[in-house]
């Protein structure tokens, strides 16, 4: 692998004229603040330009040198540490811009000072100084770059001031902050300090510590106990004091030298070093309570030598990376911060951890010499050396693409892996690099030079940067001060760092593959992160950018598909994100005419998932036979999958047939035999079709399918359409088309919404017509599937069809499958009809003989104890009221549903000629009792309002009621039960027996 690739990322470089020599400087957002060494006790502000030049906005007076400094883009204010007569203070400078419009105006206030008493309409074009005191001396500062709250650093202390907007009036809004929270921290002095989105980090000579507060919901009982906000972890088991640093011990004779400590997530309050939270707050309804997670603690040892400890072994430029969402048009203006990272660094190597869900460590950096200071942006990590400045490759926008869609590794989408190897772009000479900062695509570079580094620097064979003609006179006026200088270096574009990149990749492709693919990758992470800047969507390369990212990706598909290599699967999922489609891809990597080019596993890979997809896209002929032949010769069980792919319609059926009989010589198939069956009837060979179709017995047949379902049906733009084959079974074998599209359902290669769409494009039929053949399919499916929510769905559908055609009088238009009778032996779901019906359909009208089916099979359906009664009701009210259909249909309801006395009062009512069959079988147990509640005196009033004239009811009155009744119950009740008015010959034999009855017990 390649460690350092000699790129270019650094373009043209423009000195900052400054008129003395910079202590410390930081960036804005199109700004340069400097502040000198000098006692002038001031801070110069210098606009740059895009191309990297500068020019002079003015300054502005401070208490005192300043120590510290440092920006904050949300609010656009300059925070410092300022040092007076030995004293330190900390301030903020607020609406500063003014002074480049030539205003002298400024405003000195303490925080949290009344302001619409001192600001008025007249007085907005003025800088604030807003004065922070602390009751111990500030260390260190950092400013969150998303809300703008400072974090200040002090002794075995942090404190975050929150910055406020005051609305004085409507064209005035004034900064201002207040001292919200204090986290007390013991035994800890805070060299740097770092603060974003509630995430701080901390760094001492050896020690990294990271927390994050987080929000916490407070209930009315421990309000009192929450504004102290404390969260500290347990003391040490073996009693010692927890404020005792555990890794700072020293004994009087001797140094104890403790190991490297690297504790992650929850492990790291095992590090001992308690910290307890003081909100300062005025108590609010909205005050916010906060408790602290530890997400990370490293403890470093001092490098040894054979001369003893090196004292300069120390960490510096903490820093906190944000990333954020991809942009998009309607999100504009609501980033959402997607991943965070945490960069530290010793002086020979540097960390750079992800702070997400889980905290990891995803790069390490090893630098050719002791490093000064370095700072990270989200496409690079730049680090100034005593002779270098250096550009190193990172891997914040793998892992933020991962946290923005975790299903990125698929065949979909990809992304390289975090883990990608660490590169060096460019080590570029400068003499006595000291300190450095980075903004936007500019670097901020601060040089000082020994006087032997003088003289090495006139000799003419040091090479700086090209410098542009109109910083040679700004450069003239600082030989006066000799040794040092304030480089403002403008970094190349995306774009065209990229372009040289894949320039340089192509001297790789033959010798070296992996960093072929590796300089190519960090070509794609390159483009990637400058689509996640936030002002991606502004930018004048947007529309570069994204041609690049595509372009990226089809390189890397070149990659894959070319080079023998593991991760040869990733071709297809950076074609696809390529745009490319499947000829063009073909173009690519298909020499044509070289019948000897052979094709490594990524490309075949990459052909055969892109041509079992159901793409619209279609391959011409020549295509289609070359990519024939590559996967014959590659992979010839994949074959009929190839075949059957839509892409391959104009294919010649002929040539389709000879690979086919090719492979069945090798491995015959049933897939295969039913692959040349499909072929046969593109071509019209009927005799070939019947021979293929005779090779294997029907059922054989059907579950063949489940191995090709394309055969039957094919997908365009979603949508499922029958092949030439279903149409040829459809009118042929109608019954080994429905067993095959059983069969897929049944094994998840079609939905039930799109079997419907099949059978009804293969019919002909209209959106809201039911065929036949669908409902063969419905009922057939009854017969093997056990999901009880599709059943539930297959038996409401059924039972709507069999009542639309019963009340519309329609005869389905093709003969069904299965009998009755037939389902009722094969299907569980099928009940056998109980014999009362038969007495009520024996008095129905002769136009129902013409429906007989579907009236039986709906009464089957009723009589089985699968179908949910109250969910089909509705679908049963079509049905006429008065007709025997809707009258046994009415019953059978009433009886599943247990209202026996309803559907008594319905046969009485409609067929009272079968309302003792209905009472022999269904009146048992506990509803036996409506024989002699309901059923006989009903009989009986009936018999003698009609008389001899209703032989039914007499006979069944006689025979069966009467003899039921006579032996269920007691002599005395049966006799309470008999009619007053009747004739005593009639009962009188039931009577005798029920008499006996009770004397034999």
């Amino acid at each position: 692998m390649v460690q350092l690739y000699n790129l270019h990322p650094f373009g043209s470089q423009r000195v900052v004229p400054c008129k003395q020599e910079p202590a410390h400087f930081c960036c804005g957002q199109d700004v340069l603040f400097v502040a000198s060494t000098a006692a002038s006790c001031r801070v110069d502000v210098f606009t740059v330009l895009e191309q990297g030049g500068c020019e002079a906005l003015g300054s502005f007076a401070t208490l005192g040198p300043v120590l510290r400094m440092a920006h904050s883009s949300a609010g656009d204010y300059l925070v410092t540490i300022e040092e007076k007569s030995k004293a330190t203070f900390l301030r903020a400078y607020t609406n500063w811009r003014c002074v480049s419009a030539g205003s002298s105006r400024v405003c000195v206030r303490m925080v949290g000072h009344k302001m619409e008493e001192s600001y008025s309409e007249a007085l907005k074009e003025q800088m604030s100084v807003v004065e922070m005191p602390l009751s111990d001396p500030p260390l260190c500062i950092s400013c969150c770059p998303v809300n703008g709250d400072l974090l200040v650093g002090c002794k075995n202390k942090l404190v975050i001031f929150c910055l406020k907007y005051h609305v004085i009036n409507q064209n005035l809004t004034v900064l201002d902050f207040e001292r919200s929270l204090i986290l007390h921290i013991d035994n800890l002095i805070p060299a740097e300090v770092a603060f974003c989105a509630r995430h701080i980090a901390i760094t001492t000579e050896l020690d990294v510590l990271i927390l994050k507060l987080e929000l916490v919901q407070q209930n009315a009982d421990r309000t009192e106990q929450c504004a102290q906000g404390v969260s500290a972890p347990e003391k040490a088991v073996d009693g010692g004091s927890p404020s005792t640093h555990p890794l700072q011990l020293e004994l009087d004779e001797f140094i104890v030298c403790q190991k490297p400590v690297e504790l992650l997530g929850e492990e790291s309050k095992l590090c001992e070093i308690p910290v307890t939270l003081e909100s300062t707050e005025l108590p609010t309804e909205d005050t916010k309570h906060f408790q602290v997670q530890y997400l990370l603690f490293r403890h470093f040892a001092p490098d040894q030598s054979p001369f003893g400890f090196c004292e300069e072994t120390k960490l510096h430029s903490v820093q906190l990376l944000p990333v954020y969402q991809t942009a998009y048009e309607e999100t504009e203006n609501k980033r959402k911060l997607l991943s965070l990272f945490c960069f530290f660094s010793l002086p020979h190597v540097g960390y750079l951890y992800s702070l997400g869900k889980l905290v990891e460590l995803i790069s390490t950096y090893q630098y050719s010499e002791k490093s000064e200071q370095a700072v990270l942006t989200p496409q690079f990590l730049h680090v100034i050396t005593s002779q270098n400045l250096q550009c190193f490759t990172v891997r914040c926008s793998a892992a933020a693409a991962r946290s923005e869609d975790p299903y990125i590794d698929t065949t979909v989408k990809a992304c390289p892996p975090v883990t990608l190897d660490v590169c060096t772009l460019r080590m570029q000479l400068f003499i006595g690099p000291r300190a450095i900062c980075h903004f936007k695509n500019h670097i901020i570079l601060l040089t000082k030079a020994n006087t032997e580094d003088i003289t090495e620097r006139r000799k003419p064979t040091r090479r700086m940067l090209s410098r542009k003609a109109d910083s040679i006179k700004s450069r003239a006026n600082s030989e006066s001060e000799p040794g040092w200088n304030l480089y403002i270096i403008n970094t190349v574009s995306t774009i065209q760092l990229y372009r040289e990149m894949v320039e340089y990749s192509r001297t790789y492709e033959n010798v070296k593959t992996e960093s072929c693919i590796h300089l190519l990758s960090e070509a794609h992470l390159l483009v990637r992160a400058a689509i996640m800047d936030p002002h991606f969507l502004k930018s004048d390369e947007k529309e570069d950018l994204l041609r690049a990212f595509r372009e990226s990706c089809a390189f890397l598909g070149d990659c894959y598909s070319r080079f023998d290599t593991k991760d040869y699967h990733l071709a297809l999922p950076y074609y696809r994100m390529s745009g490319l489609s499947m000829t063009e891809v073909l173009k690519r990597l298909v020499s044509e005419g070289d019948e000897i080019q052979t094709y490594e596993r990524g490309f075949i890979f990459y052909l055969t998932h892109s041509l079992n997809e159901d793409s619209n896209e279609e391959l011409s002929k020549e295509s289609g036979n070359k990519v024939l032949q590559i996967l014959y010769l590659a992979d010839p069980v994949q074959l009929p999958d190839i075949l059957c792919s839509p892409s391959m319609r104009n294919i010649c059926p002929l040539t389709a047939v000879k690979y086919l009989q090719k492979v069945e010589k090798m491995m015959p198939s049933v897939v295969l035999t039913l692959t040349k069956a499909f072929f046969a009837l593109k071509m019209g060979d009927l005799a070939m079709y019947e021979h293929e179709m005779h090779s294997y017995k029907e059922t054989t047949l059907a579950c063949g399918f489940i191995g090709q379902p394309r055969l039957l049906q094919q997908r365009k733009e979603g949508i499922v359409t029958p092949t030439e084959f279903a149409v040829h079974l459809k009118e042929m074998q109608p019954g080994l088309l429905v067993a095959a599209t059983v069969a897929l359902h049944e094994n998840s290669k079609i939905e039930l919404e799109e079997a419907d769409t099949f059978f009804k494009m293969l019919c002909n039929s209209s959106e809201n017509t039911i065929p036949q053949l669908l409902v063969d399919f419905w009922e057939a499916l009854l017969v093997v599937s056990s999901q009880e929510k599709i059943l539930q769905e297959l038996l409401l559908r059924v039972t709507s069809q069999y009542v639309w055609r019963i009340s519309k009088k329609q005869l389905p238009e093709t003969k069904p499958l299965k009998t009755t009778e037939d389902l009722i032996n094969s299907c569980s779901h099928f009940g056998l009809i109980v014999p009362w019906i038969a007495s009520i359909m024996a008095v129905g009208c002769s136009s129902d003989k013409d429906y007989h089916e579907d009236i039986s099979r709906l009464q089957s359906l009723l009589c089985s104890q699968s179908i949910n009664i109250a969910s089909v009701l509705p679908v049963l009210e079509p049905l006429a009221e008065a007709d025997s259909v809707g009258l046994s249909v009415r019953v059978l309801c009433h009886t599943r549903l247990g209202n026996y006395e309803e559907a008594v009062d319905q046969l009485l009512g409609g067929c009272p000629g079968a309302a003792v069959f209905y009472a022999q079988h269904e009146l048992k147990g506990d509803s036996q009792a409506l024989w002699w509640n309901k059923l006989l005196p009903e009989l009986c009033k009936r018999t003698r309002l009609t008389g001899n004239d209703c032989p039914i009811l007499v006979s069944s009155l006689k025979a069966e009621t009467l003899s039921i009744v006579a032996m269920e119950l007691e002599l005395w009740d049966f006799l309470s039960l008999l009619p007053e008015d009747g004739t005593a010959a009639f009962f009188l034999p039931h009577l005798l027996h029920c008499s006996q009855r009770k004397l034999l017990t």
